[in-house]
């Protein structure tokens, strides 16, 4: 009888548990076998709200998705989203062209206008917003990725990713040859002014062109658009829900492209100031025209710098100092 009960303990596992698990793997399978031939036809696959619902949020699932929600219609005037779609078709093609592609990632992106439900589902009332979601389990805080403080170029986008899904991703750009075209034109328009001009060459030595074309580069390097170049900020932020546009980041650590061009133009102006300053003190003209050029040269420096002040200030919270402007 002992024995006969151990047989009767290790009965065979029943037969729906066997249909229920196979059901489950010709269902990933498919999955990824969809999923692999959308990728085939384009880097990124467009979603809607049933697709998004079925292919990214639903059970079974082996693969991690990067979703870029966004609204690229002409209507909804989103020149943010445009600039981080064409970061985000670089990286998704990077990854697509690599010898490294496989199944286990895919990048898609969901438009509201295609896919509002899905919008309200994730409760998302800004865009873009990149999210990733994992083979297994749901997002976490860290799966949304950060825009505001790194901004959306693509090789930032990838070290993200690599944080995330522990998939490496080598960014390949588009051979871009405006850069060189421009150098050429200039380097041709230089030469053919030298060879106009080649009896005489007394502007080379100019002191005020020289000095112009020095605080050029200082003004561009002091308002931040190499971390531009770098970090691929939008260039300003409008808010969905009051429609409001914030054209200077609220945070040190970051900046919009907006926010680096009035810098620009607070230093030049500032820097305006200071030069008819010493214009009126050393120059030998008029007394009066001398006082005049003095108060303009004094106002735009104690009112330029007081705005400058206050953008520190807006930044930097908790800095005490201000000048006429809070």
């Amino acid at each position: 009888m002992w024995g006969f009960t151990g047989l009767q303990n290790k009965a065979p596992i029943p037969l729906q548990l066997f249909y229920f698990a196979n059901s489950f793997k010709n269902m990933l399978a498919e999955k990824v076998e969809q999923m692999m031939e959308w990728s085939s036809r384009r880097s990124v696959i467009r979603m809607n709200g049933d697709k998004f619902r079925r292919f990214v949020k639903a059970p079974p699932r082996n693969y991690s998705v990067i979703v870029m929600f966004t609204a690229l219609q002409p209507q909804r005037q989103c020149s943010v989203c445009r600039q981080a779609n064409e970061e985000y078709q670089v990286l998704a093609n990077s990854w697509r062209y690599s010898s490294a592609f496989s199944n286990k990632l895919f990048f898609t992106v969901v438009d509201y206008d295609e896919g509002a439900d899905v919008f309200q589902q994730l409760n998302m009332n800004s865009a873009p917003t990149f999210m990733h979601f994992p083979a297994k389990g749901k997002p976490k805080r860290a799966d949304t990725f950060d825009l505001q403080r790194i901004g959306f170029a693509s090789e930032q986008l990838a070290k993200w990713i690599a944080d995330r899904t522990d998939v490496q991703i080598r960014v390949f750009r588009p051979p871009n040859y405006s850069g060189t075209i421009a150098l050429a034109l200039l380097v041709s328009l230089v030469g053919g002014l030298l060879y106009l001009r080649r009896n005489n060459l007394e502007f080379i030595y100019n002191k005020t062109g020289w000095a112009m074309a020095a605080l050029c580069v200082v003004f561009a390097m002091t308002s931040g658009q190499m971390w531009n170049h770098i970090r691929g900020p939008p260039y300003a932020h409008k808010n969905p829900q009051n429609g409001q546009v914030s054209y200077i980041h609220g945070s040190s650590q970051a900046q919009f492209v907006a926010e680096s061009h009035i810098i620009l133009l607070l230093n030049a102006a500032i820097t305006m100031g200071m030069v008819l300053l010493n214009e009126a003190a050393t120059s030998k003209g008029d007394v009066g025209k001398r006082r005049i050029i003095c108060l303009v040269g004094l106002g735009l420096v104690v009112f330029f710098f007081s705005f400058l002040l206050s953008i520190f200030r807006s930044k930097y919270h908790g800095y005490p100092y201000s000048f006429l402007i809070k």
